[in-house]
């Protein structure tokens, strides 16, 4: 085993490849650019861009970064080695791989004995053939070669012989790295310690060692951080774990364990406190909503909701936090819920610029209130900005924008194989600034309706609602055994131009949870634009 974990590791970033064959997740050349560009503003020193040749994005893509180059990061290009009985040469496909001018190529080679004869119903002599002429040809051609060994675990577990003479074979041949993947994602952290043990003693003494491995027995990080504890110094993976089926190896989880816990120089110092922010703004590129609870960088990674523990946190935060969570970026956040005690509510005023005590009868007043609600079905961990109303009322300091008075909803039913709304219509009675305003809207059903019915009799009042949009609403039963008479939770999420808040409603009618819900969100979004922040 490795003692000296003071060491360089090289951190491979393959999102954009092994990441986009997740289930679900598809990326423009547009997107794969942007991507491209984080990674590289985070310092990932390599990151894989794509088969040139097996699809036209990612033969743009590559054209694209000739014309504007990354500023730190190698981009890399990938392919397998040539069909058998065809020369490297000759191969068109690696021809592609030559014009998509990267420095560097990593090519997969079989390193399963099953895969030689059943998958490409060869020979073994002709897949190290393979291998060797593939690498030599790049190297002729002025490229650095990363050779990835496809299912090198499992192909070591049948045949391990063979398999090592594969490594052997490209490192001859003069690829630089050697790659042990974990393809099937199946292989166990102590499995992986001993084969790359065995390794490291059967290859030469400088041999570099890298590691990629796949999430099917959800140990994809343990295995990679075995792999590195035992000499590997290359590891692949992919930003929040996207990848085939259960997903790669979580560069997010990975980076910070081995950086700072472990010691290893992974990525600048300045950059790995952006960890968080790359994780979420990827999330949101490739249009899949962020995992709150992934460690590190998830929105409740630092997230405090017993009592005790809020209470113990304030005191000192090593009480319930392994690491200070702006070292990846990230924020301590004090949840608000049935569960909450004054020194929860206390801790998340100040989130919000207000500072209480225990001995302000606003404190108890406030805690007393959230009770309520949550006992009523409210849940104010998901909408902080009701809370914050809540907060704001409790302390006699919530503004009157508005009175809603009243509001309908109509709707127009096609009868066809299936009854469905085709339109609605929602008209509001309300008063602003004195005036009685009465408004209808139409929308394509009737939260919509009323949200647009809403907005129309305020703007005029508050023209900054044109910057809001709505942008999720989530419903949910919390008493299904009580039929159509079950009471609704309703959660709805806006944004502006600049930030997220979400609002909550609860009634047993849920048009009427959508108007709470919806109304707070205006409300709310009006006073970012225009209240300063409390203090009391």
């Amino acid at each position: 085993m490795t003692t000296d974990s003071s060491h360089q590791l090289w951190i491979y970033d393959t999102t954009l490849r092994d990441g986009t064959q997740r289930e679900g997740l598809s990326v423009s050349i547009e997107d794969k650019l942007r991507i491209a560009r984080e990674l590289d503003r985070l310092g990932i020193p390599f990151i894989e861009g794509g088969w040139p040749g097996a699809n036209p994005k990612d033969v743009q893509f590559f054209w694209q970064l000739q014309e504007e180059p990354l500023t730190q990061a190698e981009i890399v290009a990938f392919c397998s080695t040539r069909r058998p009985h065809v020369k490297a040469s000759e191969d068109p496909m690696l021809q592609a791989i030559l014009a998509a001018g990267t420095r560097w190529v990593t090519i997969f080679g079989k390193s399963w004995d099953l895969h030689v004869t059943e998958g490409l119903k060869t020979s073994l002599e002709e897949n190290l053939e393979m291998i060797s002429d593939t690498i030599a040809y790049l190297r002729s051609s002025g490229r650095r070669v990363i050779y990835d060994a496809e299912h090198w675990f499992d192909g070591y577990k049948q045949n391990p012989n063979y398999a090592l003479q594969t490594l052997q074979t490209a490192t001859d041949a003069g690829a630089e790295w050697l790659v042990l993947c974990d393809t099937n994602g199946g292989t166990l952290p102590h499995e992986i310690s001993q084969i790359v043990g065995d390794v490291l003693k059967a290859m030469p003494l400088h041999t570099q060692l890298g590691i990629h491995t796949h999430n099917d027995a959800d140990t994809a990080v343990a295995n990679a951080l075995a792999a590195v504890r035992e000499g590997a110094s290359m590891v692949q993976g992919t930003i929040n774990g996207y990848g085939e089926r259960c997903g790669n190896a979580n560069l997010c989880s990975l980076i910070p364990n081995l950086q700072l816990k472990l010691g290893y120089n992974c990525l600048p110092k300045d950059r790995i406190t952006q960890l968080t922010q790359a994780s979420r703004l990827i999330s949101e590129v490739v249009n899949l909503a962020p995992d709150e609870h992934a460690a590190f960088v998830g929105r409740s990674a630092f997230a405090h909701k017993g009592g005790i523990h809020v209470s113990a946190v304030e005191r000192n935060p090593l009480t319930y936090e392994h690491i200070q969570p702006d070292k990846v970026g990230n924020s301590r956040r004090i949840v608000i819920s049935e569960q909450a005690g004054l020194s929860n509510v206390i801790a998340k005023a100040r989130t919000f610029g207000i500072e209480l005590d225990k001995q302000n009868p606003a404190a108890k007043q406030i805690l007393q209130r959230l009770k309520e609600l949550e006992s009523q079905g409210y849940q104010f961990e998901a909408a902080e900005a009701s809370f914050d109303l809540l907060m704001r009322e409790a302390l006699g300091k919530r503004q009157q924008l508005f009175t809603i008075h009243g509001f309908q909803v109509h709707c127009d039913l096609v009868q066809g194989r299936v009854s469905y709304c085709s339109n609605a219509q929602a008209t509001v009675k309300l008063t602003v600034n004195g005036q009685n305003i009465l408004e209808a809207a139409e929308g394509n059903g009737p939260v919509a309706a009323l949200d647009a019915a809403l907005r129309k009799a305020l703007v005029n009042f508050y023209p900054q609602i044109a910057e809001f949009e709505l942008t999720d609403y989530k419903v949910r039963i919390l008493d299904e055994y009580s039929g159509t008479s079950a009471k609704t939770r309703v959660l709805v999420e806006c944004r502006n131009n600049f930030q997220r808040w979400t609002t909550v409603g609860v009634s047993t009618n849920i048009l009427e949870a959508s108007y709470h819900a919806v109304v707070e969100g205006l409300e709310y979004g009006l006073l970012l634009h225009s209240t300063p922040v409390l203090s009391n």
